[in-house]
């Protein structure tokens, strides 16, 4: 995986202010805890994922440039030179190698990268996670930071098209988390530090709710 290529570093920079113009202009967006992203260094952000405007909103309201992992199905879509340009990271989520090596690549270089542990667009409480997040931090010696999104889809909503304008969102940045690994191999760091990021990451979805008081949609519904 060493010889991976890091997506352009430049694409983050304007797709954060085309998000950020989507999170404050056409809808009401209050971010909290931005304080706790680290302002340098290797840093991997974890969002929980419940609609379609959690990638766009998760990029315009981080206080750094971000790439994000992008499943591959949006690729055959119009959109994907969009993420290309971007700076995005394709992923083929049966098959995560060539996007793992994509996000190190980032890290290396000292950049940031966003992350949806749980796999799929879901009731965003994070009830599961997937290993690629603590592999992340492992292998790049970088922070976690969970982050909450709450209000992008409420309950009995599609997890697809566009919320109607000016409706409020929240989301809030906790602060920072540490993967050990002195001591175990980084296969049992891995192991005990997805668990470790998903149970920061829905204590704080939990407090996200309670604060905003918007609630969580509950499961995708069939056919969405």
């Amino acid at each position: 995986m060493s010889g991976a290529r890091a997506p352009w570093a430049g694409g983050p920079v304007w797709a954060h202010a085309v998000g950020w113009f989507g999170a404050h202009v056409l809808w009401n967006t209050r971010v909290a805890g931005a304080h706790h992203v680290p302002r340098t260094g290797p840093v991997v952000l974890a969002a929980n994922h419940q609609h379609v405007m959690d990638g766009p909103l998760f990029i315009g309201v981080s206080p750094r440039p971000l790439h994000i992992f992008v499943k591959e199905e949006m690729y055959a879509t119009p959109l994907a030179w969009v993420f290309d340009a971007a700076g995005q990271i394709r992923t083929d989520r049966s098959n995560g190698r060539a996007a793992l090596a994509s996000g190190l690549a980032v890290l290396r270089r000292g950049g940031a990268v966003g992350i949806f542990p749980e796999g799929n667009r879901g009731a965003g409480e994070v009830a599961s996670a997937r290993a690629g997040v603590a592999w992340l931090a492992v292998h790049g010696g970088a922070p976690v930071v969970p982050v909450a999104i709450c209000g992008t889809r409420l309950p009995g909503a599609s997890v697809g098209g566009l919320p109607p304008l000016r409706r409020r969102f929240y989301v809030e940045f906790g602060e920072p988390i540490t993967v050990p690994s002195e001591g175990l191999s980084r296969r049992q760091a891995i192991a005990d530090g997805t668990e470790q990021i998903r149970a920061a990451m829905a204590d704080l979805v939990v407090a996200a709710t309670a604060r905003s008081g918007l609630v969580l949609p509950g499961p995708v519904g069939q056919g969405q």
